[in-house]
């Protein structure tokens, strides 16, 4: 995997059964959860689906970032790009988007696509600086499944 000890000493790698509670811990702290998504359910769902494009950062032991990213031969997505705001601005999201397009690329995806909510405008910032732009387009949903919300 991608490590550069130039930028900050974090390990990237594939996430692995096990970690759920550590990453979930993580996008709470993010403030990535929503009480419409079950996070320990999605990311049972992508131990299912392409598992290989969800990767973590761990420094001492800890996980201190994430990102799951996704690829339907069309078009790849990413998801829950976290960095634990203790080790926010020193390139771990960049590496863990640096990892994620180099696999998404080797599996031959010609684009990513990403949401990130408008008012957000400090993380709009980071992925600007990253090469994306805002596509002219609207985002949609229609839910397949009608799934209780987490218990709190």
């Amino acid at each position: 995997m991608m490590n550069d000890p130039s930028r900050d000493s974090a390990e990237i790698r594939t996430f692995q059964r096990g970690e759920e509670a550590e990453v979930v811990e993580l996008w709470r702290a993010c403030g990535l959860l929503r009480p419409a998504n079950d996070p320990f359910r999605d990311i049972a769902r992508k131990e299912r689906v392409g598992p290989h494009l969800f990767l973590v950062a761990l420094r001492g032991g800890h996980i201190v970032g994430s990102v799951m990213g996704g690829y339907e031969g069309h078009r790849g997505w990413i998801n829950y790009l976290a960095v634990d705001p203790a080790h926010r601005r020193r390139g771990i999201g960049r590496r863990l988007m640096a990892e994620a397009e180099r696999l998404l690329r080797a599996e031959g995806c010609p684009k990513i696509n990403l949401q990130v909510r408008a008012s957000n405008r400090e993380v709009l910032a980071f992925y600007a600086s990253l090469g994306f732009a805002e596509d002219a387009v609207v985002s949609l949903g229609k839910r397949l499944v009608d799934e209780e919300p987490p218990q709190a």
